[in-house]
């Protein structure tokens, strides 16, 4: 079922950075060069200053969106919109970082001054408009400008890729992500360093790991904090929704929950399945209205995700459009072959149904830069998940097994509010014992496992050939730990209803 045949309204957003370094690939696309130092350069001074220069892997920025818990609706839109602009500054100069690596090797303080220098003005400017439309609205706002500057992320040198080891849940630590050594596509270099990844902007060798050689550390089921999702009490059924694997391609790099308004908010491509309106521009009204590619047309629930790529030397659509290859993200789009939706019940007691349009984020996808806590990821195989789940490695699955991307989403809600100013705290995960904190009421927990035929990369000599990654903003350069989901409840009221029934009575249903 194709999506809905309206006109794109005019795009808010404006193109990457001019200058941004381009390298011609087989088939005439254009990826990013983000070159990193090379492990085998000399001990020369000249080449220490070389090095020193182009370890600089990526630009860590405050969220300003985590830190705006209060934020008067009437400046909502006004605010979403800045928030967009900072989200565009940073790629902005994160091309301009992967595009002057040889004048970086030259001038120790190129980044600073060229980079991160400017990036605090454009962000302090911002900042300032932000503080002016919540104070308009009636609001008051911290000092922001504390959060005006970034700074550069060091690449770390890269050991043990693709060994086993145990794998904590969440356990990227900031700026702790290997950089050095990853593939080199088509065996292109620039004096003596290498790219990383097909996009020159990840992943690298260090981002996989052979699963068979991890130690077992998951529980069946298990959610993002360690408890047993649909536990041995309270409400034990299951209502699952069948709405496809995205087949007729419907993809956009927009977020109307985080950047309405705004075309290419995400900086990344999303599959959609389910409500096939969705975009920057989508109205509720429109969202309750629109064609769905679930069976039960009782489900317009908005489904989605960060596409999945196969970094193998091709192109897509997307090549040379913003959010895809002009930002990064490069290769083949993987079309998962099974894309499982669920909701669960909660291990205390009785759920309460979802009010429409509720939004609900699970993940981060900046962890990378953010740290991690916010992130939510479960990356296995297929053979594997009740004895291994990763979380900031992708995995290397064996012969016959799927890579598999599992999230389970928070399923506490306030009781009063259908979203929150960072999109987070109107929503909770539970408690250990598995009630909700704060007056939260629980809610039917969505579980979302998409299933991939992925040919296993190959890691040879400190690089990893052909690997797979989600897409991401471009400075969070293609890591596991970045993965995240998103959904908007659209179930009719019956049919929501009927889905609370059956999970409080303890049945399987559809």
């Amino acid at each position: 079922m194709g999506r809905n045949n309206r006109k794109r309204r005019t795009s808010m957003t404006t193109k990457v950075v001019a200058g941004s370094a381009a390298l011609a690939l087989g088939g005439g696309g254009l990826v990013w060069a983000n070159f990193y130092a090379s492990a085998h350069e000399s001990n020369s001074g000249q080449n220490q200053v070389k090095a020193a220069a182009a370890q600089i892997a990526t630009i860590q920025c405050p969220d300003v969106g985590q830190k705006l818990t209060n934020v008067p609706n009437g400046a909502r839109n006004g605010v979403s919109t800045e928030l967009a602009n900072l989200d565009k500054q940073i790629t902005e100069a994160y091309a301009r970082l992967a595009s002057t690596r040889q004048a970086q090797a030259g001038d120790p303080g190129f980044v600073q001054n060229a980079i991160l220098g400017p990036l605090k003005e454009k962000r302090g400017a911002t900042l300032d408009r932000i503080r002016i439309n919540i104070q308009r609205a009636g609001g008051q706002v911290a000092d922001l400008s504390q959060l005006a500057a970034c700074t550069g992320v060091q690449a770390q040198p890269q050991t043990n890729a693709g060994q086993g080891g145990q794998q904590q849940n969440g356990g990227q630590q900031q700026g702790g992500q290997q950089q050095n050594g990853g593939q080199q596509q088509g065996g292109q270099q620039n004096g003596g360093q290498q790219q990383n990844g097909q996009g020159g902007n990840g992943p690298t060798a260090a981002d996989f790991v052979d699963i068979t050689k991890v130690q077992g550390n998951a529980q069946l089921g298990v959610g993002q904090n360690g408890l047993k999702a649909n536990g041995g009490s309270g409400s034990r059924g299951v209502f699952i929704t069948k709405c496809g694997t995205n087949g007729n391609k419907n993809h956009n790099t927009d977020n109307v929950i985080v950047a309405p308004g705004v075309s290419n908010g995400a900086h990344h491509l999303h599959d959609y399945v389910g409500n096939q309106s969705n975009d920057a521009f989508a109205s509720d009204q429109e969202l309750a209205g629109a064609q769905s590619t679930c069976q039960n047309q009782g489900d317009k629930s908005s489904y989605f995700w960060p596409v999945l790529r196969l970094q193998n030397g091709t192109q897509d659509f997307d090549q040379n459009k913003d959010g895809g290859g002009k930002e990064g993200n490069v290769g083949k789009i993987l079309q998962a072959s099974q894309a499982q939706i669920k909701f669960v019940g909660n291990k205390k007691g009785n759920v309460v149904a979802m009010p429409t349009a509720l939004r609900i984020i699970t993940g981060d996808a900046k962890a990378f830069v953010n740290g991690n806590a916010n992130a939510n990821v479960n990356w296995s195989c297929t053979g594997f998940e009740n004895k291994v789940q990763l979380h900031d490695k992708y995995p290397i699955c064996p012969q016959g097994s799927q890579v598999v991307r599992t999230t389970n989403f928070q399923s506490c809600w306030d009781g009063k509010n259908i979203d929150s100013a960072n999109h987070r705290t109107h929503v909770a995960f539970v408690q250990a014992d598995g009630s909700c904190a704060n007056g939260f009421k629980a809610i039917p927990q969505l579980q979302v496992r998409l299933v991939y035929n992925v040919p296993a990369p190959k890691l040879q000599n400190g690089q990893v050939i052909q690997p797979y990654a989600v897409d991401t903003f471009p400075e969070n350069i293609h890591k596991p730990i970045t993965d995240h989901n998103d959904f908007i409840n659209f179930f009719s009221t019956n049919l929501m209803n009927k889905m609370v029934k059956c999970i409080n009575t303890g049945q399987r249903c559809q």
